[in-house]
């Protein structure tokens, strides 16, 4: 197996290993060769390889197989047991039978590959974003797109140097309902915005304490772990509870709710903030969760004007209320209800349903996912990806509202095809932008004091300990898992 020693970047710089002859590849053991950018006629299709297959990634294959100018040539999990299980499906949908890898850096050979999706845990985002774009490929990542921010910034800067597309995983920006949510609010539905609110109270159940054990069998754990801390195993660090670990996720602000932290930063119209501070923990459940399940945040922002504004966000675990209607059936009662396919998909975004002894078996669906935006006029609510609301005047009088599915994956695909990087909804600069709040409200959180960042330099002010923290230095990067200082 690979060389399992870590390596902070504090000890690669002193090693020398931004010189010009070592890169990434020649570390990582990929023969990145480039070659002519292909040209996409009228009648081609771009060939995708998805990467991770447990959860998000199936999501992955559904949206690729409805789209006529995408199809699925490959696909890659550590897991043979999962990969299996998504060969046996996408034979039961009628699709040809794709290839399939264990090693990314394999599949990132494959020439015939035009671009990866990616739908792994957190910690491998940047990296085998990176990894791609060296491969001339282009890429569609999940949130977040960095496991921090210094991965954030140099994959922002591959994806530049490389010159690829690169869509980030937010795909409420290719809502029809969100955006013209967020034109209302540029054209001044409700006066001059002034104060955003994320929120993100999405029914957590307590995942208990899970025994060391052995690897399961068909499962690379190594590769699993990459460059994260290789830990023994538990079932509570594998699939999905992940992120809930520091080594491998970010929290729920980092998982559902970033989302809801890049649309209150789009509506308010601003870029990195100056000021965070947060509070919270893990309350109520003693269990294996390093992250909190409740976290309050404060953002605060110059504007080139001398005038401020701020942002508010708030994960909550459990039991909690449906603020400005979001996430009640009151929500489709302003104005026209959502079409059938809309209640639907929407439907199929809610949490499954739990049995609880004294809630009953709906308590799965008190979740309370979204934005509500303050002005001078009155305020806007969004509802989860597809849906707004607002209310006017001091009499909170009831005003324009609307609803409308998104096409994020085929906003990707459109974009590969035409090569033209400024129609992404969601370009990764904008990704790591939101994605930089959530890795500031988790360091605040983490060591318990008010950050003020410095939005040209995208570092803490007189604050090392916070900076060595957004770039886990601490952490250290296993060989050959790592990002250089020059990608």
């Amino acid at each position: 197996m690979h060389n399992e020693a870590e390596i902070t970047r504090r000890d690669f710089l002193k090693k020398g290993g931004t010189g010009a002859g070592v890169g990434l590849a020649a570390l990582s053991g990929i023969s990145f060769i480039t070659h002519p950018e292909r040209v996409f006629g009228a009648n081609s299709r771009v060939s995708i390889a998805i990467c991770g297959l447990h959860g998000r990634g199936w999501d992955h294959v559904r949206e690729y197989h409805r789209i006529s100018q995408a199809q699925i040539v490959a696909l890659c999990d550590v897991d043979q047991n999962v990969l299996n299980q998504r060969l046996r499906q996408i034979e039961r949908l009628g699709m040809p039978a794709p290839k399939t890898y264990v090693d990314v850096r394999k599949l990132l050979e494959d020439k015939s590959v035009d671009a990866i999706s990616i739908a792994t845990p957190n910690h491998w985002h940047s990296l085998m974003a990176i990894w791609a774009c060296q491969a001339d490929k282009d890429v569609y990542c999940e949130k977040p797109c960095s496991h921090n921010w210094w991965e954030g910034k140099q994959l922002v800067e591959a994806v530049n140097r490389y010159n690829r597309i690169v869509q980030h995983g937010t795909q409420s920006r290719s809502s029809r309902g969100i955006r013209e949510g967020i034109q209302r609010l540029r054209d001044g539905v409700i006066g001059d915005v002034y104060l955003s609110r994320g929120l993100c109270y999405k029914w957590r159940d307590t995942i208990g304490h899970a025994p060391v054990e052995p690897v399961p069998s068909g499962v690379d754990y190594n590769l699993w772990t990459g460059p994260a801390p290789l830990q023994p195993f538990t079932r509570n660090r594998f699939h999905y509870n992940w992120h809930w670990f520091w080594d491998t996720g970010n929290g729920d602000i980092g998982n559902q709710g970033i989302h809801e932290m890049d649309i209150a930063r789009w509506g308010l119209g601003v870029g990195f903030p100056n000021k965070v501070s947060a509070i919270g923990g893990h309350f109520m459940f003693d269990d294996d969760q390093q992250t909190p399940n409740t976290l309050n945040v404060a953002y605060e922002f110059d504007l080139p004007d001398g005038k401020r504004k701020m942002l508010e966000f708030e994960v909550r675990h459990w039991i909690t209320n449906h603020e400005a209607e979001i996430g009640s059936p009151a929500f489709g009662s302003h104005g026209a209800p959502p079409p059938a396919g809309l209640a639907a998909a929407q439907a199929s975004l809610q949490t499954p349903k739990r049995s609880h002894p004294k809630l009953g078996p709906s308590a799965g669906d008190h979740n309370t996912i979204g934005n509500i935006f303050y002005g001078s006029k009155g305020y806007l609510a969004m509802d989860g990806y597809d849906g707004y609301k607002t209310w006017l005047g001091k009499e909170q009088e009831p005003g324009p509202s609307g609803h409308g599915g998104e096409n994020h994956f085929q906003n990707f695909i459109d974009c590969v095809i035409s090569r033209k990087k400024e129609d992404l909804r969601a370009p990764i600069e904008e990704g790591h932008i939101s994605c930089t709040l959530v890795h500031l409200a988790n360091a605040s959180y983490r060591l318990g004091r008010t950050l003020q960042f410095d939005p040209a330099t995208q570092q803490v002010v007189n604050d090392d300990e916070a900076n060595r923290l957004l770039c886990e230095m601490d952490r250290g990067y296993r060989r050959p898992f790592y990002i250089p200082e020059q990608v």
